[in-house]
């Protein structure tokens, strides 16, 4: 396995790169001649599934071939030494045509009007955003034995793809690691005596793998469009918004712990960073919040550590407590040394009175803040400040407003007619209005819909 990552570490364009071209050249050499040309095409595969998520199966494929192609001719005995540099420039090249059979991206037109290596550097940076919506699902298992015991190498290269292109936001070791044990399984189970039995048995034993493999899909790519410091702040109101009785001492150590395990695993070359930091996660979870809330301590009973997390990960927010009116941040606190804990204090206390999706709360808060923090460097950070804290005061009635504007045009509406109403926009609704909607679609979802229903 470490063999195979410092080949993934090597892939995904960095073939195309003139800068220290000798290293590179001899080091993916290496690693064709360490793994063969099945393992090597097979983890090209999963590499560019992963990097073009929105190409098709025959994009990806293609730009595959074109790779291990290019890859054993220039290493083979007596190659020409600027075979790697003349066949990565052609291409390069060759991706620019208005015909190439290659994934498509944006930003391609534009690496395209750069020339040599400018143009390979900008190639190797373009990639596909996440899919946020997986939409894989797994044959039957009837399904899977025909496919396989009519073309092996096929139906592995097509669940190769379907498989990373979905979950790609999974650390690449994992996604590997994940891949190569299922393909191990439907070939010892397509032709064994009792098919039905053996994936039942293999399915088990990988139960842990699959689930943390999907897991972590879920929470990098979050990490992938906030960032660590948005992350920072989106774990920490949904944790305010599922334990409303606990301290901000209680859930800004877990907030801050998590998004740590994320910056440092998302994109770890470790097979085992996830296996090993979740668990440890859990148990903090465990000692800072079953004592505070029943669902959580309920969660705390489960048999492993990796359900234990995705109890507490799928956990909605909690009914809303009677609380005080919120207190808001000073000029002082803001401008001080405390900076940080005062907008953390009030994040909190805004997020454990409210039961607004977190992706509708960073999208207001997080600008918000930021300004707070600027308005102390300019000349009146007094007015400032006053003007930020009156935006501070409309968020904390964001949904009571949105309701109100609902009833307006419905004056006789029941409860349940106006829910009806909200259902009607059945797509936003079902998957920005969850703890853990997908920041990326609802982010610009959220301004349409705002949009379209304060000015109706």
């Amino acid at each position: 396995m470490k063999r195979v990552l410092v080949f993934l570490l090597a892939l995904a364009f960095g073939h195309a790169l003139e800068r220290g071209r000798d290293y590179e050249k001899d080091k993916v050499c290496n690693e064709l001649a360490m793994l063969g040309k099945d393992d090597f095409r097979s983890l090209s595969l999963i590499v560019y599934s992963r990097k073009f998520s929105s190409s098709t199966f025959e994009q990806v494929n293609q730009l595959v071939k074109e790779v291990v192609s290019l890859t054993e001719e220039c290493c083979a005995e007596g190659a020409d030494p600027s075979c790697y540099d003349t066949r990565t420039s052609e291409l390069s090249i060759k991706s620019c045509e208005s015909d190439a059979p290659f994934p498509v991206h944006p930003g391609t037109p534009e690496c395209c009007t750069k020339e040599g290596l400018e143009r390979k550097l900008c190639m190797a940076a373009l990639s596909h955003q996440p899919q946020e919506f997986p939409t894989y699902v797994e044959p039957t298992n009837d399904e899977i034995c025909e496919a396989f015991r009519r073309d092996p190498k096929g139906f592995a290269d097509q669940f190769l793809y379907e498989y990373s292109s979905n979950y790609g936001q999974a650390p690449l070791p994992l996604l590997v690691a994940y891949t190569k044990n299922y393909l191990s399984m439907v070939g010892s189970c397509c032709t064994s005596a009792s098919p039905t039995v053996c994936f039942l048995k293999e399915r088990l034993q990988m139960k842990q793998l699959s689930l943390l493999t999907t897991m972590s899909n879920r929470v990098c790519s979050q990490y992938a469009a906030y960032g660590k410091e948005k992350s920072r702040l989106s774990h920490l109101i949904k944790l305010a918004q599922k334990v409303p009785t606990a301290n901000l001492e209680n859930v800004l150590p877990l907030a801050e712990d998590f998004t740590e395990i994320l910056s440092r695993c998302c994109e770890s070359t470790s097979e085992d960073c996830m296996a090993r930091e979740l668990p440890e996660h859990t148990i903090k979870i465990c000692q800072n919040l079953s004592k505070k809330n029943s669902k959580f301590e309920e969660c705390c009973q489960e048999n492993t550590p990796m359900n234990i997390f995705m109890c507490t990960y799928f956990m909605p927010a909690a009914e809303l407590l009677q609380l005080p009116a919120i207190k808001l941040p000073t000029n002082k606190d803001l401008c001080g040394q405390s900076t940080t804990q005062a907008m953390d204090q009030y994040t909190f206390e805004l997020s454990r009175r409210t039961q607004v999706p977190e992706v509708f709360l960073s999208k207001v808060l997080e600008p918000t803040l930021k300004t707070l923090r600027e308005c102390c460097d300019t000349q009146d950070s007094v007015t400032c400040f006053n003007t930020q804290v009156c935006l501070l005061n409309l968020t904390d009635n964001f949904f009571f407003r949105l309701a109100e504007r609902l009833r307006t045009k419905t004056p006789n509406a029941s409860p349940a007619e106006l829910k009806d109403i909200v259902e009607k926009h059945s797509d936003f609704a079902s998957k920005c209005c969850s703890i853990n909607s997908p920041p990326l679609y609802c982010n610009s979802q959220i301004d349409a819909e705002m949009i379209d229903t304060l000015q109706a």
